[in-house]
């Protein structure tokens, strides 16, 4: 899992609860560029990727990522609600969206495509 986030502090946080979650967490970027960039170096089958960046947004990161040979799957976060994007969330290629606040391994897993998850949807 990368985990993308301009604040170090959330980034600190989800690393945190994805590893105790079962999760292994192989790097963190600040923004989109760096997010990427490490997707092409580091190829993690997920990527958790806030919506709001520094440099750009979440929407068009996943767009980027959703384009690529190997793509991982992306769950966005933000700290507003899922509503206040509408269907933005799944016209970027996407897997779903969880709020901050609610985020946990077992919210993460429940979007993943394959065997216990579902693709497409969000929390």
């Amino acid at each position: 899992m990368l985990v993308v986030d301009d604040q170090a502090s959330f980034r600190s946080i989800a690393r945190r609860v994805m590893a105790a979650d079962g999760f292994v967490v192989v790097g963190e970027a600040a923004d989109g560029a760096a997010a990427i960039r490490a997707c092409g170096a580091l190829r993690p089958d997920v990527v958790l990727l806030d919506v709001q960046l520094q440099d750009t947004d979440g929407f068009a990161v996943a767009d980027v990522l959703a384009a690529g040979v190997h793509p991982p799957a992306i769950v966005l976060v933000s700290s507003r609600s899922r509503a206040d994007y509408g269907s933005r969330i799944e016209d970027c290629g996407a897997c779903g969206f969880i709020a901050k606040s609610d985020l946990s391994g077992d919210a993460v897993r429940r979007l993943l495509p394959g065997p216990g998850g579902t693709s497409r949807s969000g929390s």
